[in-house]
């Protein structure tokens, strides 16, 4: 079996689609993160699948490990953000937050 093109972006749309679900339904903002990396890691395998199989070249793979380090940069600022939450309203369920505005 050969593995193509499609079959990347296959996988690809699986992940991207499963983060959108999860952050779309859960309330919890770590949830909502593993969401967000979710769709960041399909965006990834993109990259790299379009720069390897593509033109051949490790363009792809180099903009993908630029962005696994900016993905692991947000996470250490988001869950900074979690924590800081959590000490403010003892939770970590996103629709809390809307109490911080006021």
């Amino acid at each position: 079996m050969i593995i193509t093109l499609a079959h990347f972006l296959v996988v690809g749309a699986v992940l991207f689609g499963l983060g959108l679900f999860t952050v779309l339904t859960r309330r919890n903002a770590v949830a909502v993160l593993m969401g967000v990396e979710l769709i960041l890691n399909a965006g990834m395998l993109n990259l790299v699948a379009f720069g390897r199989l593509g033109s051949g070249d490790v363009g792809g793979q180099v903009f993908a490990l630029f962005g696994i380090v900016l993905a692991a940069a947000e996470a250490v600022v988001a869950l900074a953000i979690v924590l800081q939450l959590y000490r403010a309203v003892r939770s970590v369920d996103t629709t809390d937050a809307t109490e911080l505005r006021e």
